[in-house]
């Protein structure tokens, strides 16, 4: 990949709180390079964050995360200016308390309430309901007339039907869920956000947790075989889980449950169309298409970093890192490490091994990693088998985040089987 030679390491690891620049492959790419390159754990300082180590190599990022007795997630687990980080630790809690925000003993026993709904075993009932939901995604593509918005259409759906099918929601609801995680999630967009101020967030954390709560109260009256009954009446040592982690638990189901996965699949087909060439491999050998998921999900990489506190001096690729400072993960980085992948900035639906940190890895290593490729596998199956020519029909736009997005725009022209 040829880099931009102008850009300075300083104004490089600006790209971390420039949410413009996840929405720019190429200028945020450029940066990460040189970063891995010259400064591979790289400190930021910009007037409106407090400072952070910016972790961009795989070696490095994979000891942070093995090593969570020296790199803990609380207080900052994830990237936010400094008025908002100082305003939570003045009311002493973020908006959510959920799996991201806790360490041990509380991380592991809080995950430990739904982890055996997303072991292989237990998604297996789930096949079924995926096939059927990918054919009704597909026959959409086929309604809409042979042009779409991949990411739009077909993207964001059809996860998320899956999860708040898990969830036991009904269809009715989902407009609400998707509307709200997008602005969750999509809180640095312009397109997507509800407003700018901390106050537009906490107001669509608010809603979650009305909706959430009336669940709960519902699920607790009369329980269900679905997941969200299973959180509504939990306990952690013989105690129910406090309200804020159970809505909270609610929230990062619904809402990371099918964001993450929904950027996967619309930058997976992004991929297969810009890389034609292994669009048709994968259509002449079926066999690639495990490999070739967990090659989507290293390209698009939708969750850009996890941000760790170091409780004692450590050093991480040969830079001390004082007790108290923080550090961010770079997972697109890492996912790019010239020092792990072959030709890492080509696209190759048969890379083996791939050890992409698109879940993380270790204790904090995601619980839905599962689900996600299962979904994956679905839909891209019911696609390789019935649409005859797929074509790019317009430019491609992304999220401005600085946590979580993907492609929010796919324009395609297509021709389908029935």
């Amino acid at each position: 990949m040829e880099t931009d030679t102008s850009l300075s390491v300083a104004e490089a690891g600006l790209v971390f709180v420039d949410p413009s620049a996840y929405a720019d492959e190429r200028r945020l790419h450029d940066a990460l390079a040189l970063l891995r390159r010259e400064s591979p754990v790289h400190r930021v300082e910009h007037p409106d964050f407090d400072p952070f180590w910016a972790v961009t190599r795989h070696a490095d990022v994979m000891h942070v995360e093995t090593h969570p007795e020296a790199f803990v997630n609380e207080p900052r687990p994830i990237l936010a200016d400094s008025e908002s980080d100082r305003r939570r630790r003045e009311q002493g809690q973020h908006l959510l308390r959920t799996l991201i925000h806790m360490d041990d003993p509380d991380h592991r026993a809080y995950r430990a309430v739904t982890a055996d709904w997303f072991l292989p075993k237990s998604l297996k009932r789930l096949e079924g309901r995926m096939a059927e939901l990918g054919t009704r995604y597909v026959d959409r593509m086929g309604e809409l007339g042979g042009e779409c918005d991949f990411a739009q259409d077909v993207a964001v759906h059809y996860p998320l039907h899956v999860i708040l099918s898990l969830l036991g929601l009904p269809e009715s609801d989902y407009p609400t869920m998707l509307k709200l995680t997008q602005e969750l999630f999509g809180n640095a967009d312009p397109e997507l956000q509800r407003g700018t101020t901390l106050e537009d967030l906490a107001a669509v954390v608010m809603e979650f947790f009305q909706y959430f709560g009336a669940l709960t109260a519902a699920r607790r009256e009369t329980p269900t075989d679905d997941l969200a009954s299973v959180i509504a009446n939990a306990t952690i040592d013989g105690e129910p889980l406090g309200p804020a982690e159970t809505l909270s638990y609610y929230v990062i189901i619904a809402t990371a449950g099918h964001d993450t996965t929904s950027s996967a699949i619309a930058g997976g087909m992004l991929a297969l169309l810009e890389h034609p060439d292994q669009l048709e491999r994968l259509r002449a050998d079926r066999s690639l298409l495990t490999s070739a998921i967990d090659e989507m999900i290293r390209w698009v990489t939708p969750v850009k970093h996890f941000m760790r506190t170091a409780t004692e001096d450590r050093q991480v690729g040969g830079v001390t890192i004082p007790a108290g400072d923080a550090l961010l993960l770079s997972y697109p980085s890492a996912n790019r490490d010239e020092d792990v992948f072959a030709e890492p900035f080509r696209f190759d639906v048969g890379r083996h091994p791939n050890r992409h940190l698109a879940f993380g890895f270790g204790i904090h290593y995601c619980l839905g990693a599962q689900l996600a490729k299962m979904e994956m596998r679905a839909m891209f199956d019911e696609l390789l088998d019935r649409v005859d020519h797929i074509e790019l029909a317009g430019e491609p736009q992304f999220t401005h985040t600085l946590f979580v997005g993907g492609p929010k725009h796919v324009p395609v022209r297509y021709t389908l089987r029935r």
